[in-house]
């Protein structure tokens, strides 16, 4: 029972939280002890809050889980984990991430709690509403970016925000393709808001992201070039060569079918994995070096 509960937290899913560390990597703190163990912090009260949204969902969606071909193994949805113990897990945790980022800043409790609110919403009703379920699994990204800024102090251009904004709207329409795909005939069934998607729609919106998202990229990291003296060796703007690769890449890899869950195609595919290491060399070159 205690593995099942643990795999019912989705450790796995914890990898999205990684995004606490981007502003302030962007800024160039993070090489400073202080701000590094508070962004640290922030990332352990987003994992806490997330493992708790998890378990409630699935506690809410467990009769639909268990018509699922693949969600019907989720812990809660096949009976290893009992309703109840879920439930009293996910407030423990939940309380315990409200807790930790009380220590941090109040900015980082608001957003934390924000995140909990909005997420919990979004299993209770919200992600049967078309457009809002994809606007709210964006938010939950944007959330994390700037609880990351909230907890070390920093602050976030507004490049950074639109970078943000339109990235996690072409992983959100990228993530409801890759499902409607997956799910074929049984995906309005299963997700009543895929059976309102069109193929063309959530193309259209993937498009419109991916263009969005490289533009505000590329004018961020001009921008952060200037500020860090970059014309002389221009590590900041070279980013942009891996972080358009890695767009067009993971799109790709969604209109072959792929995507369903975004941490998963990274964790699988070389390219994307190769091209996130050489943005993090470029970026860690111009922004620390």
């Amino acid at each position: 029972m205690i593995k099942g509960l643990i795999k019912a937290c989705r450790p796995k899913q914890w990898a999205k939280n990684v995004l606490v560390f981007v502003a302030p990597a962007a800024a160039g703190v993070l090489t400073e002890p202080y701000y590094l163990r508070l962004t640290i912090a922030g990332f352990v009260s987003f994992c806490l809050v997330s493992s708790a949204t998890y378990l409630l969902n699935d506690t809410l969606d467990v009769e639909s889980d268990r018509r699922h071909p693949t969600k019907c193994r989720r812990p809660i949805a096949s009976g290893v984990v009992p309703i109840p113990l879920a439930l009293v897990t996910a407030a423990v945790l939940a309380v315990a991430g409200c807790v930790l980022s009380i220590f941090i800043s109040w900015q980082l409790l608001a957003v934390v709690a924000g995140y909990a609110v909005l997420t919990t919403c979004y299993s209770a009703f919200l992600k049967q509403v078309a457009i809002l379920d994809l606007v709210i699994l964006s938010a939950g990204f944007i959330l994390r970016l700037l609880g990351g800024a909230y907890a070390a102090g920093v602050e976030v251009s507004e490049w950074f925000l639109l970078v943000s904004l339109f990235g996690s709207m072409f992983i959100a329409s990228a993530k409801r393709y890759a499902e409607k795909r997956e799910l074929g005939d049984r995906a309005a069934e299963l997700r009543p808001t895929l059976g309102e998607y069109s193929y063309e729609f959530l193309a259209l919106v993937r498009t419109a992201a991916v263009a969005a998202v490289t533009m505000s990229y590329c004018l961020w990291a001009v921008e952060r070039a200037k500020l860090h003296g970059g014309e002389a060796t221009p590590w900041i703007q070279l980013s942009i060569i891996p972080f358009v690769i890695a767009i067009l890449r993971y799109a790709l890899l969604v209109d072959q079918g792929h995507g369903s869950a975004p941490e998963e195609v990274f964790a699988e595919d070389r390219m994307m994995q190769v091209m996130g290491v050489a943005l993090v060399i470029f970026l860690f070159l111009g922004l620390y070096v």
